[in-house]
This record gives structure tokens, sequence and C-alpha cells, in this order.
């Protein structure tokens, strides 16, 4: 008997594994349009995301383009300890952390509250109209977002014109440093309030309606249909949105960031990704900026792994 189980449990490991292949197989032929439309994501992601990882070596070197990957020399953690040592390390980390949170208490639940509020709406012409308009913002080039940001905030723009009546100096608002953030958390929720808020709205849509219809013959008011039925069935969506927000917490936009700032802004609005876009790009420290980008990514991938480990014990959604 004893002789014999080895031999059984070989048999039944190599059964599972050939059951397994047939069944790729099977779906495979059962769905082969759908692999082959997968195939230009799949090569996108390899040659844009997996294979500069290779690239990430030059953090650990003092790279020059002359010498190339392989032949700069070895410097290892040096420029992690240089960033750091720096003055700049608690500024940058301190605005990234700072927006972040921001962003996290203001910019995440826009969209969801968007969502409700669309879906209560009962006029359709009305409830398209609002959509179009909040959709709007968010196909318009970044470049043309910021130059209104900028020629709304300025000395005689709408904003600041209406803001003088309330005693505001006049002075442009992008060049004080205390309005930076708020500027850009409301031009961000402007910007893509609309957009985000479609994957909310389809969430909404496969809630079941005979729960609505339950509420309201016990006589449950809308404001309690929204917090025990809509807002549960919608719960696992915001929850994977939620931890796929926290695995981007400090990364922060740079390209809105250089379009508003200026060195007066500096102390509230450089963060990691424009301090890595002037170090890498205008100064020419490729090394260096790929250290605290770098960086960077360790402490996304850092929390991530918790947000979704503590979604997964609080509530069971995870990514996996």
């Amino acid at each position: 008997m004893d002789k014999t189980m080895p031999l059984e449990s070989s048999r039944t490991v190599g059964h599972a594994k050939l059951s397994f292949m047939k069944r790729v197989i099977r779906d495979f032929a059962l769905n082969k349009y759908l692999y082959i439309m997968m195939i230009p994501v799949l090569v996108y992601y390899a040659v844009f995301h997996y294979v500069p990882m290779y690239g990430a070596v030059i953090a650990f070197k003092e790279y020059t383009p002359m010498k190339g990957i392989l032949g700069s020399d070895w410097v290892g953690f040096q420029h992690f300890i240089d960033f750091f040592g720096s003055h700049y390390f608690w500024r940058i980390l301190r605005n990234t952390v700072i927006i972040s949170v921001y962003s996290l208490l203001f910019e995440f639940p826009a969209p969801i509250i968007l969502a409700v509020m669309i879906n209560e709406v009962r006029h359709q012409v009305f409830k398209r109209t609002v959509q179009t308009i909040t959709y709007m913002p968010y196909f318009v080039s970044l470049v043309v977002i910021c130059g209104m940001v900028t020629d709304f905030t300025n000395s005689k723009g709408v904003i600041n014109s209406l803001l003088t009546f309330w005693g505001y100096d006049g002075n442009p608002m992008l060049q004080k440093p205390e309005l930076f953030r708020a500027i850009y958390i409301l031009s961000e929720i402007w910007q893509k309030i609309g957009w985000e808020s479609i994957i909310y709205i389809a969430a909404l849509m496969g809630i079941d309606q005979e729960q609505y219809e339950a509420a309201r013959m016990d006589g449950a008011s809308r404001w309690k249909q929204i917090m025990h039925i809509t807002l549960p069935g919608i719960m696992p969506t915001i929850m994977i949105m939620f931890i796929l927000r926290m695995g981007n917490m400090l990364n922060v936009g740079f390209e809105k960031i250089i379009l508003l700032y200026t060195p007066v802004t500096y102390e509230t609005a450089d963060v990691i990704s424009s301090f890595v876009y002037r170090k890498g790009l205008l100064e020419f420290g490729w090394s260096y900026s790929a250290a605290v980008g770098l960086f960077n990514s360790v402490i996304n991938l850092i929390l991530l792994i918790s947000a979704n480990y503590i979604s997964r014990k609080v509530n069971e959604s995870s990514l996996w």
C-alpha cells in the first residue's frame, strides 16, 4: 500500500497537468480572437514597462551615455544616501504626501458622489447633459487645461476677479505657495470627476432594482436607500479603486505640476516626480534621478500591498 501511494500521487499530478493543458487549449480554440486582441496589450507592457526595468540598475551606477549602462562605474547606494541627506528630501516628500492625501480626501470621493447623484436623477435628458458636461474637461489637452487655470487665476482672471469682492488682494494666485495645492486639487477634480465616475455608474447599474422596490415598500427614504443599498452595492468597486489609488499614492502627475509651478512655489509645489524630471532631464543627473524614482516606486509597491492586505481582511475585496 505504501509503495503504490507515490505512484498514484504522481499519476494524479500528471493527470492534473494534462487536464489543465487541455482546458487551456480548448479555451484558446473557443476564444482565439480575444487572445489575438490581447497580444498588442502584452507587447505594450513588455516593451514599455518590463524591458525598461533593466535600466533601473543605473540608480546604483554613475551612468554616462558614453560608457553605457554596463560600462558605467558602480557606486552602490551612494545616490540614495545623497538624496536622503539632501535638503530637498523632506521638502519633496512632504509636498508629495500632502498633495496625495488631499487628493485621496477630496478627489477620490468626488466621482463616487457624482455617480450616486446622477443615479438618483430620473430626468434622462438632464442626466445625459450633466454627464456630457462633466466628461468634457477630461478630453481637453492638459496644456490647455493648465493654460485655462493660469488665465482664471491671474490678476485679471475670472476667479481672481470674483474673489476680490470677498477681500482678496488680486495678485496672481499661482504665485502664492499657500494656494498652489488647493488650485491643483480643485483643477484635478474639475478635469477628472466625470470620467472617473463612469466606472461607478456602471457598478450602480449592476445593483438589483428589486432591493430598491422592497426598501420603498418598507417606507425607506431615498437617503436610507443610498446608505443601505447603493453604497454597499458599489463598495467592492470602491475598494478596488482605492487599492489602485494607494498603489499610485506618491505618483503625483508631474505634467500638471511642471506646467503650473514656478521657482516661487517650489516650497509647496515641488514633488518627487517633478524633482526627478528636473534632475534627470534638465540637469542630466540620470543616476541620481533614477535612484529617486526607484525609491518612489518601492514606497508605492509597499502601499499597494498594504492596502490590498487590509482590504482583504476588512471586507474581502482585493486585487489578489
